[in-house]
């Protein structure tokens, strides 16, 4: 059911066309409103972030051209190379969806407009400062390790309230929801048990956050899961295979194992 990551040469053909990318991401984009309907849900509460890692310059111009207008990336420097080379293109932003180390957060608040990882304090006071620099705010998703596997980042789930009430005085950051990475599994139930654990995480802690926050959102689901994901609840899907084409390596390659963000498209 789910995108096996370290698989090369997938189900998935490489775009190489402004046409190919518009089909796909329309495919993409009927597949989750049909989702969201079967879910009961408006279409419009659910919101496609393309997922761009290892995808080059020349191939995302025509993804934009197509109408991708905010791309998500794992690796910062890679990230930060890409949007100084697509500045030219106006309304373009950014998400950076994988592990953060607190010496790189100067350049996620110099160019990026959403952060989807966050699961440490001292990640919290390093973009603090830098946004206060910058005079930037962010939009901050709480990552969770809802799958309970060692090579993944995120909070533990009883961790989460305390984490978060802990979130208030980082002014630059607005703290709109959370994140996880779904168990890989071909078992259905298995990997909507995570994306359920998130929800109800979600829904008990909006009940108790102090100071005003309202993190309500839920970035969860990739190519081969957004689908089960929409049902659970997600408001942001992570699709990049389904978009992009299958990776020419597979992403062990440049995530080593532990690296917590092989899985996220």
């Amino acid at each position: 059911m789910t995108d096996q990551p370290d698989t090369v040469g997938s189900a998935y053909p490489t775009a190489e066309t402004t046409e190919q990318f518009a089909a796909n991401i329309r495919d993409i984009r009927e597949r989750m409103d049909a989702a969201a309907q079967r879910a009961g849900r408006d279409p419009q509460s659910v919101r496609l972030l393309p997922v761009s890692k290892t995808v080059p310059e020349e191939r995302l111009r025509l993804a934009i051209d197509a109408g991708a207008t905010l791309l998500g990336e794992n690796k910062v420097q890679e990230a930060l190379r890409k949007s100084e080379n697509l500045a030219d293109i106006a309304g373009l932003e950014w998400a950076v969806i994988g592990h953060l180390q607190t010496n790189k957060a100067k350049y996620v608040a110099r160019f990026a407009s959403e952060f989807h990882a966050l699961d440490q304090i001292k990640t919290a006071e390093a973009l603090q400062r830098r946004l206060e620099i910058e005079d930037r705010t962010l939009d901050v998703y709480v990552q969770v390790n809802t799958s309970g596997e060692e090579s993944k980042f995120g909070l533990q789930p009883d961790d989460v309230e305390q984490f978060v009430a802990q979130l208030p005085p980082f002014d630059r950051l607005n703290i709109v929801g959370f994140m996880t990475l779904a168990i890989f599994s071909a078992d259905e139930a298995r990997v909507r048990e995570c994306f359920r654990m998130l929800r109800s995480l979600r829904d008990r802690v909006c009940e108790t956050t102090p100071g005003g926050m309202r993190p309500d959102k839920l970035s969860m689901g990739m190519s081969g899961d957004f689908e089960a994901a929409i049902d659970e609840g997600a408001t942001t899907v992570r699709v990049g295979q389904a978009i992009f084409g299958a990776r020419a390596l597979p992403d062990s390659h440049y995530w080593p194992a532990g690296s917590g963000g092989a899985e996220t498209a």
